[in-house]
């Protein structure tokens, strides 16, 4: 990493997470694709936001965090060179933020745990085999919205329908018929399902599903999503 930017940090735009309502990643994004090369952004947020560091800088962001106080970070991103993330990258456990709200301390655990978890060098465990895995468990708590978005993040790692169908297989021989006919089958995570290898039947490329997947069963969807938005 190069030094000479971290002079004029203190000029990079501002974007304060701590005010922001629902999910704040989207949010970062959008900033973030308007950041020419050679400019910043300063993200701050009341714990260390870990998971957009790889996020950021799989966009060709270098970064520098100042911790202010226990209850400030300050990240700043540097755009170094322009890159276009993958579909797989716009993905992110979008619930750590509620463990910030709920407690600062352990907002960080979280952030770290997960980078622990999921972005671990040299993993034995395949990324798309993960996602599975987790799917599967989330399934097996009865945590169907945990397992829609791990559904989704599956598909972008690049499970096949065919996989898909044996999984799903093994949920009603698993969990059993009947809770695979009340719980899972009027579920999300099942239309999530039904709808992927529907487009692929109509020859839709795995790009093209993406785009509509995480419309359809994306934070909007109040099954899937993980934030509480007061109607007050």
């Amino acid at each position: 990493m190069t030094e000479e930017w971290k002079s004029k940090k203190e000029l990079f735009d501002v974007l304060d997470g701590r005010v922001e309502a629902g999910d704040f990643l989207p949010v970062v994004l959008k900033r973030a694709e308007k950041v020419a090369i050679g400019e910043g952004l300063c993200v701050v947020q009341s714990f260390e936001p870990v998971p957009l560091y790889s996020t950021l800088v799989d966009l060709g962001f270098e970064y520098q965090t100042d911790k202010v106080s226990d209850n400030e970070y300050r990240v700043y991103f540097y755009r170094r060179e322009s890159k276009e993330a993958s579909m797989g990258k716009t993905l992110h456990p979008a619930a750590l933020v509620n463990y910030g709200k709920a407690d600062k301390a352990l907002g960080k655990i979280a952030a770290q745990f997960w980078q622990l978890t999921w972005k671990k060098e040299n993993p034995a465990i395949d990324i798309k085999t993960k996602y599975l895995l987790s799917l599967a468990n989330a399934v097996g708590a009865g945590r169907l919205r945990q397992a829609t978005r791990e559904l989704v993040k599956a598909y972008s790692a690049g499970v096949t329908v065919a996989e898909l169908d044996e999984l799903f297989t093994l949920f009603a021989w698993n969990q059993g018929f009947g809770t695979f006919a009340s719980e899972i089958s009027p579920s999300a995570l099942f239309a999530a399902y039904l709808w992927i290898k529907e487009q692929e039947k109509k020859g839709k490329s795995r790009g093209d599903v993406m785009k509509e997947l995480l419309d359809k069963f994306g934070e909007k969807n109040p099954e899937v999503g993980v934030f509480y938005e007061s109607k007050m």
